[in-house]
């Protein structure tokens, strides 16, 4: 992985992340020059100061954009806005729940994604999925191409710990899903994005339960082909997903962006500091997600996020793929999850090397390989 911050791998992972939704290296080397010296003090030192040059950044582009509708040029400003939106999100994602500016990051994120949507011409739907008596927001991304008699496939593809739904999007895989004939739903499920912080609905174990939803609004739609539902998931969503095909029987497929067989157990590790964690304040972050007051109420909730006797329960084509330098999931998190799927008539374990690339979390070092990957994997089977 580009390792921007050498001494600093959640504020380099940032930036990878920036880079892999459509972030500029020019840019983003502007934003992060001054910080260079902010990030040896740690993860979460200094982080108010990552939160104001991203964000001032972020706003000149802003400022540009208007100039270009100004000027009659809708498109240029499409590609400004959509920059913009990426960098408020990277700003947002790595602070504090209690740190306020936050908010207001997240709120212009969410505008400039919808007004790159509009001014660039981009093909994406923003939609309410109905769930337990509410609702969460979701967009849905066609398929190229008009769809077919019975609607084009579709890929359900869910939020890990700390992305949202605008950052799915801007990653390669439903652009790479598109292609191929297939549309994505990209969803903010609970405990992430809006659901989180304007809803306040915390994630849930159960992942079926929001996952069902999702297969009740597709098969509602009718460009969508309502026996041709697959489900995916990064980072934690490799918990997510699993589970979710496991005990939703109307996907088809499951198809994971990095493996996460235990997640409860990785807890305990990261009380000992092994290995790299995703983002700054960490533990006061897990306990807002899934809505814990306190750091023992979350350790003691932690175990139900496992997938032992849960992928065994998966009864249609399974897809595990996991980087060799994950510095966040070992290895031994990748493989269980792949030889205890005995039902899967159709189960692949695929490991990116770091020569091929995709490697890291989540692909954070070239999210194109594992992206062309899977959508090649699912387009032969969906």
């Amino acid at each position: 992985m580009f390792r921007y911050f050498p001494d600093n791998y959640v504020w380099s992972l940032s930036v990878s992340i920036a880079l892999n939704c459509g972030g500029q290296i020019g840019e983003i080397d502007q934003i992060c020059a001054p910080l260079t010296a902010a990030a040896r003090d740690g993860d979460d030192a200094g982080t108010e100061k990552f939160f104001q040059s991203w964000c001032d950044f972020a706003d000149g582009l802003v400022a540009r954009a208007e100039q270009d509708l100004a000027d009659g040029h809708p498109l240029s400003a499409g590609a400004r806005y959509a920059r913009a939106s990426v960098y408020y999100l990277v700003a947002e994602r790595m602070q504090s729940r209690h740190y306020a500016p936050r908010q207001d990051a997240y709120r212009k994120s969410v505008e400039t994604y919808r007004l790159a949507v509009e001014h660039g011409r981009e093909r994406a739907e923003l939609v309410e999925v109905p769930y337990e008596g509410t609702s969460y927001p979701a967009i849905f991304l066609p398929a190229d191409g008009e769809p077919p008699a019975g609607g084009h496939p579709v890929m359900v593809f869910c939020n890990g710990l700390d992305s949202m739904k605008e950052m799915l999007v801007r990653l390669g895989l439903p652009r790479e899903l598109a292609r191929r004939g297939i549309a994505t739903l990209c969803v903010d499920q609970p405990g992430t994005g809006a659901s989180l912080r304007e809803r306040g609905v915390p994630a849930v174990h159960d992942s079926e339960r929001w996952a069902s939803a999702a297969v009740d609004h597709l098969q509602s739609r009718p460009d969508v082909d309502p026996q041709r539902i697959g489900m995916s998931g990064v980072s934690l969503g490799g918990y997510y997903a699993p589970r979710a095909a496991a005990f939703e029987k109307r996907f088809a497929l499951c198809a994971v962006w990095g493996a996460n067989y235990d997640w409860g157990q990785l807890q305990q590790r990261r009380l000992q500091r092994e290995g790299e964690n995703p983002v700054p304040h960490y533990w006061d972050h897990v306990q807002w997600v899934f809505g814990k007051d306190s750091l023992e109420e979350f350790m003691a909730f932690a175990p139900r996020m496992t997938l032992e006797g849960v992928v065994e329960q998966i009864t249609v084509p399974f897809l595990v793929t996991h980087g060799e330098d994950d510095r966040q999931i070992p290895m031994e998190f990748a493989v269980p999850q792949y030889e205890n799927a005995v039902n899967s008539p159709d189960r692949h374990l695929k490991v990116f090397t770091r020569a091929e690339g995709g490697s890291a979390h989540a692909g954070a070092d070239n999210e194109a390989v594992p992206a062309n990957y899977i959508a090649d994997w699912v387009a032969d089977r969906l």
